[in-house]
């Protein structure tokens, strides 16, 4: 049954997303979704991943709206290559670029959770004992600075929303694509 369902999966991307630019965007930004969950799964630091589990509610949330950014521009603007497709005032190369940042945006959320992960678990260079040195003994440190997430995932929804604000303006703008 997974083999079909997979394959309807493909067809109906292919459809939708086409094979170019569109589908590389929202495939880029699933992945660095994925990521953020794979590394949400090995935190073990129960204030952080109290911190980290809305987040990741949050960029959830932003998939369906940048598949649905992709499919619309594929629509407008086809691509079956990586050439970004020409527009008369550039309007698709400017929203390619904010899909763009929100893939590399989500992808260096995922880091920084991955470095609030390190910091919450006490890999601290101070925590680590010399050799010879029988009265150190590795400290927790506190919870890592949840600011540098919170602060990723903000900017992820910013290049989402901007993205979607360039297709409505040029739909509503011309009142055609």
């Amino acid at each position: 049954m997974g083999f079909f369902s997979d394959y309807r999966a493909t067809r109906r991307d292919e459809r939708e997303l086409g094979e170019g630019v569109w589908r590389r965007a929202h495939d880029r930004f699933k992945r660095g979704l994925d990521r953020y969950h794979q590394i949400l799964e090995s935190v073990r630091d129960p204030e952080l991943r109290a911190m980290a589990v809305p987040v990741a509610n949050e960029l959830a949330d932003l998939l369906p709206r940048v598949r649905a950014v992709c499919a619309e521009a594929h629509f407008r603007a086809p691509s079956q290559t990586q050439d970004i497709p020409h527009s008369t005032d550039g309007y698709v190369s400017d929203v390619h670029r904010q899909l763009s940042r929100a893939g590399n945006s989500m992808a260096q959320t995922a880091e920084a959770l991955t470095m609030a992960r390190f910091s919450a678990r006490g890999t601290a260079p101070s925590a680590v004992a010399a050799p010879g040195d029988d009265d150190a003994s590795p400290v927790r440190s506190p919870l890592a600075d949840p600011a540098p997430i919170q602060r990723r995932a903000a900017v992820v929804a910013q290049y989402v929303l901007a993205a979607e604000d360039l297709m409505a303006a040029r739909s509503v703008r011309r009142g055609q694509y």
